[in-house]
């Protein structure tokens, strides 16, 4: 696997000592802010770039003093063209103000001087979209990412790589090769990525859904070696708890930021729903 071609930069602090930080102040949650249409009109809201600020920045308000992280969901902004990104820059923005950490949930892959632009906008010092982290989809091969890996360390930030999401297509890339699975190549490459960051938790974690269960034994991932957080999507709405965490990461569950959408956010439009939402989930990790 090859080495990191850079260090991390001197005098800077990684995202993931930050992250680790959160989580040991805070605990292991991250808030998904996902303005589905659905929800939008459930909160009493217009599917518009209007209703979308006022859904965002109340999730923001609410949460932001108990979460390690928020994870805006970047679609659900494009959907509403540049108004809409207008929006996702400002709920940024609110989340650095109020001191929670963000993951732009964009999913973002190219090569060469693409992917260097999706770096460029999304982990780049002065840049309106600049989150504190990012999502990346390795399967134009892990190295295509190395623009965003190296700024991401250049800059203080961080990035998380799709290794092994739970919706049943993923199985078709992901799993492929058994001993020398796709999932396996990620979560090596990551671990040698994340040699750059010394003693503290890495900065290139990677995105392990919450509900996949046995798939990590199977195919014989290693995450706690890859000493880099674990992005869990999937608990509560989407079925998993606390619990199955604990036993579906193991040795690695220290490094898990789980991550709950739809289960907070379906408590509002108040504040303080959200926020005794986000509490009951929060007490839930905290006692597995």
């Amino acid at each position: 696997m090859p080495e990191a071609r850079t260090a991390e930069a001197p005098g800077r602090e990684s995202f993931g000592s930050r992250l680790g930080r959160a989580m040991a102040a805070r605990g292991p949650l991250c808030v998904g802010i996902d303005p589905h249409p659905a929800l939008l009109q459930r909160w009493g809201l217009t599917d518009d770039a209007a209703g979308l600020e006022r859904f965002s920045l109340t999730v923001v308000e609410a949460v932001a003093s108990l979460a390690a992280a928020v994870k805006p969901q970047v679609a659900l902004y494009e959907r509403h063209g540049s108004a809409g990104i207008a929006v996702l820059e400002r709920t940024l923005a609110a989340a650095a103000e109020a001191s929670v950490l963000t993951i732009a949930d964009a999913k973002r892959g190219d090569i060469g001087s693409t992917m260097a632009a999706y770096a460029d906008a999304w982990l780049r010092d002065g840049s309106a979209l600049a989150a504190d982290s990012v999502t990346l989809s390795p399967y134009l091969g892990f190295e295509s990412l190395r623009p965003a890996l190296d700024l991401a360390a250049e800059s203080g930030r961080g990035v998380f790589v799709l290794a092994l999401t739970s919706n049943p297509e993923g199985a078709s890339v992901q799993h492929v090769g058994g001993a020398d699975s796709v999932a396996r190549r990620i979560t090596e490459a990551a671990a040698a990525e994340n040699r750059r960051y010394g003693g503290s938790l890495g900065s290139v974690g990677l995105v392990v859904g919450a509900t996949v269960g046995s798939a990590l034994t199977a195919l014989d991932l290693d995450l706690a070696a890859v000493r880099g957080p674990i992005l869990a999507p999937g608990l509560g709405a989407q079925g998993a708890t606390a619990a199955d965490l604990r036993r579906t990461f193991g040795a690695a569950y220290p490094q898990v930021l789980a991550t709950s959408s739809r289960d907070i956010l379906g408590a509002g439009p108040g504040p303080t729903a959200l926020r005794d939402a986000a509490l009951r989930t929060l007490d839930e990790l905290l006692a597995a």
